[in-house]
C-alpha cells in the first residue's frame, strides 16, 4: 500500500558545500535522479557550492537530497541546505 506522503509531488532547492565542485558531482546527481525518476537540475555556484533543484514523489526526492549529503567518490560534502520551494513543473534533470 502506498501512503500518500509517497504519492505527494514536491520540490526542494539544496545547497551543497565543500569539495563539490570537479568532482563529477553535478553528473551524478543527474543520474541518481534519472534513475529515482526525479527532475529538476544541478548547477556550480560561483561560492563553489552545487545547487540541486529537484522535484518528484516526496520519497524520491528524500532518496536524491540523501544521496548529495555523500555525492561520488571524490566528493568530501561538508554541508546540504534544504529549503521547501514550489515545484515548477520540470520534465527532466538537467546540469547547468
Amino acid at each position: 500500500m502506498t501512503s500518500k506522503a509517497a504519492e505527494q509531488h514536491v520540490a526542494r532547492r539544496a545547497v551543497v558545500t565543500g569539495r563539490v565542485q570537479g568532482v563529477w558531482f553535478r553528473d551524478s546527481a543527474r543520474r541518481r535522479a534519472e534513475s529515482l525518476g526525479v527532475v529538476g537540475w544541478a548547477r556550480n555556484r560561483p561560492d563553489g557550492a552545487v545547487e540541486v533543484w529537484a522535484e518528484g514523489p516526496q520519497e524520491l526526492v528524500k532518496a536524491l537530497l540523501e544521496y548529495c549529503r555523500e555525492g561520488p567518490a571524490r566528493a568530501a560534502v561538508e554541508s546540504v541546505s534544504v529549503d521547501d520551494v514550489t515545484p515548477a513543473g520540470l520534465e527532466s534533470f538537467e546540469v547547468r
